[in-house]
């Protein structure tokens, strides 16, 4: 199948004019409609440019949940790109990959002190069941193949240079934490120490 990449101005209230990227025809295709939204920068990608793989996460992005740090780590990273430029790809993956669902019934798990990872577990699901094949086919399909990245996570550093795309550099995002997501992100936190630790 042919790959098609459909684009068209995207002006934010956020700031910024980016261009909304679709594409049709990667290989593994689910039919989600993952998408980029690519804010110019001053030297028109030809440096490394600054890249943010973002699962959808709804009830944070869209609703502003305070249980994730999801929402205001998209805030963030549309403020920087709109200052400096750099690619946003959006990726359909909820919940970690596991659906809404699914996701809403881990919370109801975390409610009695399980954390976030523990959770899918009990509930049968991966602990993260995400996949960045879809993204490093999009970044090659926009003639991109070194990236910095805009992340916390070393797994999704690790996971793009087995997919063929060189990390050249990693630029740390703001930790966002309240009352109601502090275990939330402690959990996060101990997941990467230990890939870290078991990995370098």
């Amino acid at each position: 199948m042919a790959l098609k990449i459909t684009r068209a101005k995207l002006p934010l209230k956020t700031g910024g004019h980016p261009e909304i990227a679709t594409f049709y025809g990667l290989e593994g295709d689910d039919g989600r409609d993952h998408f980029a939204l690519i804010f110019k920068s001053k030297d028109n990608f030809t440096g490394v440019p600054l890249i943010r793989i973002h699962s959808e996460c709804i009830t944070g992005d869209a609703l502003g949940s305070l249980r994730c740090d999801c929402g205001e780590q998209l805030k963030e990273a549309l403020r920087i790109f709109s200052e400096t430029g750099g690619i946003l790809l959006y990726l359909r993956q909820e919940g970690r990959g596991i659906g809404l669902r699914a996701k809403i019934e881990a919370y109801l798990l975390q409610e009695t002190g399980v954390d976030t990872y523990s959770a899918n577990a009990l509930l049968g699901h991966p602990e993260d069941a995400r996949e960045y094949n879809i993204a490093a086919q999009m970044l090659r399909a926009l003639g991109i193949l070194t990236v910095r990245l805009l992340t916390n996570n070393p797994e999704k550093i690790e996971n793009l240079r087995k997919l063929g795309i060189e990390v050249s550099g990693q630029v740390l995002t703001t930790e966002h934490e309240n009352p109601l997501n502090k275990a939330y992100l402690d959990a996060k936190h101990s997941r990467a120490t230990a890939f870290i630790e078991n990995n370098y």
